[in-house]
């Protein structure tokens, strides 16, 4: 197990929750009670405005049974018949439930991926019972946000209004709503028990609010509300060695889902500005290299030529300490705020450079697509033949999950009737470098004077991190050796 649950050998359970609430000057100032009446006041006109905005959702996934070659065969088919399998199902149907918020009066509705992955029929119904088919508008499993969209015709139905999830405090009250074990709709109270938790494993943009109201599995997707109503985040993990709540729920914060959102209703595809940036959290043996008196902020260990970055003067060896007033603790915290903001925003970074806190101003991009991806499948009389490649570029890499600074040609597929996959010449996520001593730098380099009717293929590849150098000699012999 990795970080966290190391520590405890717990188990990520995919339901939780958290939450968020005001805190700047303008909002009422926090209060302890002071009087036995006011212990004694009700959540009832809070939950009644909430409520009726989340929504149960469940889903059906037709799962086909693995079928024997036996039953392909003609001889046996011609005995048989061609469904045959001995009574045994070749599908069936597997169900899971979730919850799930509306934020537009028009159907629109946030969950999370997991809740609705794989899924071939999502039906969600409503707090009155009314029951609605739904399509997914937007999948986005880095955050494990999903947006979907049912048809009320007409009608307008009841939503939440996103709060900006920045002012959370720890000791801020919030409730959650939602399906727990498909029981029904169902609230639960408490306070805000962490900030900023940046777990590994939950989403690629780990940062997450942290409470100990109590959340179950089926509460995945379901509301976290602050007490001026507003949506505060989306349950989405809780830390437990039974899968039944234990206190430790995180929520994925406003913020985030306002970006998945946007995306959803505007651009239609989810592409995150980046700064250009290479770099790694700054550990408490790094800090100490480094003259800090403690751990914090991200420090750059590469630069994208003309990027965000380098255009703002950044440079190798600086260290991010803040963004704009919120400080930077690592580098997945330096990620959701990024990841929150638009292209085009200027955001101000505090930065560590040659011993001194400077402020550097910098206009956010999304990461560039050059070259264009070139998406090919390759053909002919080659070892080659049936292999989907395409160019690496920063946006595209970033689609990939790979390293954006990565550049070249990279292998998408392998079709199944292929020599490469019966060998393994090459595999999903390889990186082309080199063919019959030519460099590759785009698809365009794999041409049919480089591939077809050698007697020898000599090829370089960069395979999990690890670079091979390779040969096929065709109907002969195929060999790779790992380089130092």
């Amino acid at each position: 197990m990795k970080p966290l649950k190391q520590l405890m050998s717990l188990m990520v359970v995919f339901c939780a929750f958290a939450g968020l609430s005001p805190a700047n000057a303008q909002m009422t100032e926090r209060q302890v009670p002071e009087s036995r009446t006011q212990v004694q006041l009700s959540y009832a006109p809070l939950v009644h405005k909430a409520a009726p905005a989340v929504v149960n959702i469940y889903t059906k996934q037709v799962v086909r049974s693995q079928r024997s070659a036996l039953f392909d065969d003609p001889l046996f088919q011609r005995f048989f018949g061609q469904n045959f399998s001995f009574g045994m199902p070749q599908e069936r149907v597997r169900g899971s439930l979730g919850s799930g918020v509306i934020v537009r009066p028009n159907g629109v509705i946030i969950t999370n991926h997991h809740v609705i992955a794989g899924a071939d029929e999502i039906r969600v119904v409503l707090a009155d019972r009314r029951e609605f088919d739904a399509k997914v508008v937007l999948d986005d499993k880095r955050t494990d946000l999903a947006v979907l969209k049912i048809n009320v015709g007409n009608d307008r139905l009841d939503s939440l209004p996103l709060a900006d999830s920045d002012q959370v405090q720890v000791g801020d009250i919030v409730l959650a709503i939602g399906n727990p074990f498909g029981i029904g709709q169902t609230v639960t109270s408490g306070i805000v028990s962490a900030n900023a938790r940046t777990q590994e494993g939950i989403s690629d943009f780990g940062f997450f609010i942290q409470t100990d109201a109590a959340v179950n599995p089926g509460n995945s997707g379901g509301a976290l509300v602050g007490m001026d109503g507003k949506l505060l985040g989306i349950n989405t993990a809780i830390y437990s060695r039974t899968g039944a709540s234990n206190g430790i729920g995180f929520a994925i914060p406003a913020n985030m889902v306002k970006t998945v959102l946007r995306a959803a209703m505007n651009e239609g595809t989810l592409t995150r500005p980046w700064l250009g940036i290479k770099g790694q959290s700054v550990t408490a043996d790094l800090a100490a290299g480094l003259g800090l008196d403690r751990a914090g902020g991200v420090l750059i260990d590469n630069i994208y030529p003309g990027g965000p970055a380098a255009e703002a003067g950044l440079k190798t060896g600086d260290v991010i300490m803040a963004v704009g007033d919120k400080e930077v603790i690592d580098e997945p915290g330096l990620n959701f705020r990024v990841a929150t903001r638009k292209e085009g925003d200027e955001v101000t970074l505090a930065v560590l450079s040659d011993g001194a806190i400077t402020q550097k101003t910098v206009k956010l991009q999304l990461p560039p697509e050059n070259p264009p991806r070139d998406i090919t499948t390759l053909d002919g009389h080659n070892p080659f033949q049936g292999v989907k490649i395409a160019n690496m570029s920063p946006r595209f890499n970033d689609e990939l999950q790979i390293n954006q600074f990565e550049s070249g040609v990279v292998v998408l597929g392998v079709d199944p009737r292929s020599p490469s996959a019966r060998y393994q010449f090459l595999v999903p996520g390889d990186i082309i470098m080199e063919v019959n001593g030519r460099k590759i730098g785009k698809v365009s380099d794999l041409d049919n004077d480089l591939l077809e009717n050698q007697q020898r293929y000599d090829y370089k590849v960069r395979r999990r991190g690890g670079d091979q150098e390779c040969q096929i000699i065709p109907n002969r012999s195929y060999r790779c050796v790992q380089l130092q």
